[in-house]
Parts: structure tokens; C-alpha cells; sequence
């Protein structure tokens, strides 16, 4: 169990012991644990890992941090630990941030971690060029280029993982394995739904005042998530024949309860990509890592190994 999930059943806690307190309301729930207390407390079911989105983690303390100088960008980047080197791409409108709780427990498995921010997200900067996953893709292997890294194993989360199957279709020879969670082919694969999400609207949110700490450019936020979105209308666009040349080792993973993409596409990729291993982690949304960092984290060790 992660701190922070720890930190949110103390707080459910508390919060029940004082309003057993204050109005008298029976405590015996108390005994049942700090779940049982939110319940009590709130007057109803407490809610779901992936209902809830926990507080953005920050970073550890890296061995080493920077910005590489690739493709016209400054693009950010920190190493963890020592052993195999795993590579970890953010979402859209993300940052590496996110991996924080992750970082720490693949360490802990003897694996070198390298997290970086994309282009015009986070603290990397970008370049007039219209967003694309192929543009990514190659800031990407410039930067294992500038890090001196001919092959890694890649962990994408959403767009992360978008970048990951370009870079399987087009550069197998920088994988090892991917590990592709809450991806998607094409904009079919996306939910319509998910701009109703209450989960998917406090991410773009958050993302907003995230911009606005970690940017070079903080006010320009909105013209920023504009064309991301732009992005996410069009691309990517990956063929059903593409996907079956990919021939790096592939896990298509994803959470039961995800809010942006379709599970009947999670299961398409599977199905089309060549040996794809699929894998649903069962309690968490779209936000996996933050909702239950260690399942997460599990999963990949198990892939990587």
C-alpha cells in the first residue's frame, strides 16, 4: 500500500472519529477500519480507487537531471537508480512528475529509470510544429541518443504509450519490451464520453495549474490543451497492418474502470499486435499509477521480467 493511500485512510479516518464525537452518531464502524469510517462518516459507500484522483507525487531525488538539447527543444529529463534502463513516458498534458510513487519501487527492483517531460509539456519547451506522435517519437530517440542509450525497455501511460507503439513500428531496435498503458490506435479507440468523467475533468484541471508551476510559457496553457486536443481528434492514425509488424514484446494494459479509452479497443491491440500480452489491473481508471502505484508498478516488473 502506498503512502499516499495510506495518508487517505488516516484522513477518513479522522474525519469519522470527529463526527462520532460531535453529534453522537454510533462509532462501531471505527473498528471496522478507516474505510468503514468514511463510509460511516460521509452516510454512504466510501468511494472507489478509481473514482478518486490522488494528489500528483513529485519526484524523487535523481542521480542526475538536465535538458537535452534535441530536435530545436530543451527537453527535460532525470535518471533514478542503477541497473536496466527503463524509460517512463507521461500522458498528454502531463509531466513526469506523475511516476513519482512508481520510481522508487522499480529502483527498489534494480532498474535505472529515466523519466522526461514531452515537448511543450512540463518544463521541456517546443517548437512552432504542429503536435504529433511521430514529432514525439523522435524526441524520444534523440534523447536515448544525447543519453547515450541504444536500447530500452519503455513504460507509456496514454500518450506515453502512443509513442511507444511509433517507436515499435519504426525503431524496434531501440526496445526491449513495451508496456503500453491506456493507449490507443486511433481516435475510435477514445470514449466520447469521458469530457463528463468527474475523474477525467479534475485531471484537466490539475494539468492547468500544473502548466502554470512547471512551464516556460505558464499563461499559455489554454492555447497549449487546444492543440493537444486537436491532436487527440486526429491522431494517432496506426493501421491494423501496422500494428501486426510490430515484433518488440508488448504488453497492452489498462484499468477496468478506464474513463478515456474503450476496452473493446484495449482488447483490439491485444488481439492485432503479434505475442501482446494483455492485462487488466482491476481497481484503477485511466490514472493507474496514482491510483494504486505498487499494482501498477507490479505489473511492470512482471512484464519487464
Amino acid at each position: 500500500m502506498s503512502a499516499i493511500t495510506r495518508y487517505y485512510q488516516l484522513i477518513g479516518f479522522v474525519t469519522a472519529a470527529r463526527r462520532c464525537l460531535a453529534t453522537g452518531v454510533a462509532c462501531l464502524a471505527l473498528f471496522a477500519g478507516p474505510r468503514a469510517a468514511l463510509a460511516a462518516a460521509t452516510g454512504g459507500a466510501a468511494g472507489e480507487p478509481w473514482q478518486s484522483l490522488p494528489p500528483t507525487p513529485s519526484l524523487p531525488t535523481s542521480a542526475k537531471s538536465g535538458y537535452a538539447l534535441v530536435n530545436g527543444i530543451r527537453m527535460f529529463y532525470a535518471v533514478f537508480g542503477q541497473g536496466l534502463p527503463v524509460l517512463l513516458l507521461h500522458g498528454g498534458l502531463g509531466n513526469s512528475n506523475y511516476w513519482g510513487e512508481v520510481i522508487p519501487i522499480l529502483v527498489r527492483n534494480h532498474y535505472e529509470v529515466i523519466v522526461t517531460d514531452s515537448r511543450g509539456h512540463g518544463r521541456s519547451t517546443r517548437t512552432a510544429e504542429p503536435y504529433s506522435y511521430e514529432l514525439m517519437a523522435s524526441d524520444v530517440l534523440a534523447l536515448l541518443d544525447y543519453l547515450k542509450l541504444t536500447k530500452v525497455d519503455l513504460v507509456g501511460w496514454s500518450d506515453g504509450g502512443i509513442i511507444g507503439l511509433a517507436i515499435a513500428m519504426r525503431h524496434p531496435e531501440r526496445l526491449r519490451r513495451l508496456f503500453a498503458y491506456g493507449a490507443n490506435s486511433d481516435p475510435s479507440g477514445a470514449r466520447p464520453d469521458m469530457e463528463g468523467n468527474a475523474t477525467w475533468t479534475s485531471y484537466i484541471e490539475r494539468t492547468r495549474g500544473e502548466y502554470r508551476q512547471l512551464s516556460p510559457t505558464p499563461q499559455d496553457y489554454e492555447t497549449f490543451l487546444a492543440q493537444i486536443q486537436a491532436m487527440w481528434a486526429q491522431q494517432p492514425n496506426f493501421t491494423a497492418a501496422q500494428l501486426k509488424r510490430i515484433t518488440v514484446r508488448t504488453a497492452i494494459v489498462d484499468g477496468a474502470h478506464d474513463e478515456a479509452i474503450k476496452p473493446e479497443h484495449t482488447r483490439y491491440l491485444a488481439r492485432t499486435i503479434p505475442g501482446a500480452k494483455l492485462i487488466i489491473l482491476p481497481d484503477v481508471s485511466h490514472f493507474g499509477m496514482l491510483q494504486n502505484p505498487q499494482e501498477f508498478s507490479d505489473a511492470v516488473t512482471n512484464v519487464l521480467k
